[in-house]
């Protein structure tokens, strides 16, 4: 069985696809590009949801990229090695998906002109979405009971660290031109709204 987690500046690190030295080279080596556009959540917020709408976007509507191609790699988490090490050789405008604290996001990013998309999801259902999903996998030696991963939530103790100080970091940046916060919750709106919308479409 895998080890839970290790420490990194005070934010656990999910040992299985994060190391400690490729955050350290994502902060201090990485180049964010004025074209990139980058997509910012903390786990179990929506990212591959979002990475999809935005892929759609990017191909004006055509499924071909996304039906062909594994969202890690049209997104790639810029803190795995995999993700880092396509990211430094990929030319062009580059689609990064990152789900660290501001901190330890590229020191480059805040004197750039990329773009972001800041996805905010109901801590509540972080919070459920996360303890089954870790519970589904081999990635954790001994997951504790809702009650007491609760606890640990608001504190902080699980993978990637505390939402809230996720939260209140990264809002530190709302008023910039090229930052974008979007939420969950808004999303699934407007989904079920088109949805609906084109059902009705169909049977009129």
């Amino acid at each position: 069985m895998m080890p839970d987690y290790s420490w990194f500046e005070g934010i656990p690190l999910p040992d299985m696809w994060v190391q400690k030295e490729i955050v350290e080279d994502v902060r201090n080596k990485f180049v964010v590009k004025d074209e990139d556009l980058i997509i910012l959540t903390y786990p179990k917020s929506g990212t591959n949801w979002l990475i999809e709408i935005v892929c759609l976007i990017q191909t004006k509507g055509d499924p071909k990229w996304i039906q062909s191609v594994p969202n890690w790699e049209r997104s790639p988490w810029i803190e795995t090695k995999s993700g880092y090490t396509v990211l430094t050789s990929k030319e062009g405008p580059r689609l990064i998906s990152f789900h660290l604290p501001i901190h330890l996001f590229a020191k480059s990013f805040f004197s750039s002109k990329a773009k972001v998309i800041y996805l905010i999801r109901n801590p509540r259902d972080v919070l459920v979405s996360g303890y089954f999903f870790w519970g589904n996998t081999n990635l954790v030696k001994n997951l504790e009971s809702l009650g007491i991963y609760f606890e640990r939530f608001l504190k902080g103790n699980v993978r990637y660290g505390s939402w809230f100080e996720h939260i209140h970091g990264w809002l530190s940046m709302r008023e910039r031109d090229n930052f974008l916060v979007l939420y969950y919750e808004d999303m699934k709106k407007v989904s079920i709204c088109l949805t609906v919308t084109t059902q009705l479409g169909t049977r009129a």
